[in-house]
């Protein structure tokens, strides 16, 4: 996981009163904060990625601010931080976590939830608060602005509905429970989270030539697996299961380590994978040739697959994967993020974060 870039000052406190004045916070972002009676009704800090779903987050972002302002604002310091890049969202959300926000919601598709799941962490560890006491944490939340955006399966797993003013009742209400987060270590690589799926192989390449096509919408998912397809094989892994014995599956075509549910774009990979249950379910789909997903996409879609020949399923804590002949080749992704390549351990940290639900 990439160390913080410099701050940039793409973070904006509200003025609460007249009687706010001007404070910076770490890394340089300046707040318009507070007596301490505002301080007390907490920041909610909204991580917004302007250019989401082709740049209708952000158009759909300043629509729905004013709803915000109206539902929220009494209750909370309204923050809002545009995103101007790549790994901004962890940036900037480690810095609000630090200068004690009481919530980040994230505002676009899987990759800015993504990126604010991992500002929650910094070498391995959870980000605290500098002056809040041990007792502080803060909250994530996500906010669906576009539901044909590239990037929602996460929200698929609750059922959600498309209208961002759910969301938003949502946090009003306030009904939090402690979400599992995905961890991810790698050889010569710091620690990385995924609060969705993470995946190995065919599906993984898929995924990174679907980000070339995002531009199409969900059919870069098409795009993606029509060329993760080119010149495929089928591969021999070894995986080691909560710390036990290493053994071999034979011709792997694609595993799938869920947190949650639905991925690439709705697809239900792993249909019993719950959040909150402490466990991963890990999802093994062998010796697949390109007509079996014609065949039986559908079932892949629908969570009907577990008992199609060549499919397998596990639930848990933790999952080793290397290849058998190293090859150095063979792709992992997470949340639909490039990860890098096996080897590649895979656990889950329980109740990790706060989460409104």
């Amino acid at each position: 996981m990439a160390a913080p870039a410099t701050a940039r000052p793409s973070l904006i406190l509200p003025r609460a009163s007249s009687h706010s004045h001007s404070q910076p916070s770490a890394g340089g972002l300046t707040s318009d904060r507070v007596t301490a009676s505002n301080r007390r009704r907490g920041d909610f800090v909204f991580v917004v990625n302007p250019s989401g779903a082709n740049g209708r987050t952000g158009k759909q972002w300043k629509q729905l601010l004013p709803h915000l302002r109206t539902r929220l604002a009494d209750q909370c310091n309204i923050c809002e931080c545009i995103t101007s890049g790549p790994s901004h969202a962890i940036d900037v959300t480690r810095e609000a976590i630090k200068d004690g926000a009481d919530a980040v919601i994230a505002v676009g598709g899987d990759g800015t939830l993504h990126e604010v799941v991992n500002g929650f962490f910094w070498k391995g560890s959870p980000v605290r608060a500098l002056d809040r006491g041990p007792d502080h944490s803060t909250a994530l939340g996500v906010s669906r602005l576009i539901p044909l955006g590239t990037g929602s399966d996460f929200a698929r797993t609750f059922g959600w509905t498309n209208d961002p003013r759910d969301a938003i009742d949502r946090i009003v209400r306030g009904v939090k429970s402690k979400l599992d987060i995905g961890a991810m270590e790698g050889p010569n690589r710091e620690p990385h989270f995924f609060v969705n799926v993470a995946d190995i192989h065919l599906s993984a390449k898929a995924g990174y030539f679907a980000s070339m096509y995002k531009r199409f919408g969900n059919l870069c998912y098409v795009f993606g697996a029509l060329r993760a397809f080119w010149g495929h094989n089928n591969r021999d892994m070894r995986i080691k299961v909560n710390g036990g014995e290493w053994r071999t599956v034979h011709k792997v075509t694609a595993l799938c380590i869920g947190n949650a549910k639905y991925f690439g774009g709705g697809m239900k990979i792993t249909p019993t994978a719950d959040p909150f249950s402490g466990n991963l379910e890990v999802v093994i789909l062998q010796d697949f040739k390109w007509y079996d997903f014609l065949l039986k996409l559908h079932r892949l879609y629908g969570g009907t697959h577990l008992s199609v020949n060549g499919v397998s399923s596990i639930r848990v804590q933790s999952i080793e994967v290397a290849e058998v002949t190293d090859s150095g080749e063979i792709f992992v992704q997470s949340d639909g993020e490039h990860f890098g390549f096996l080897p590649t351990k895979f656990s889950v940290l329980p109740g990790a974060v706060d989460f409104f639900c």
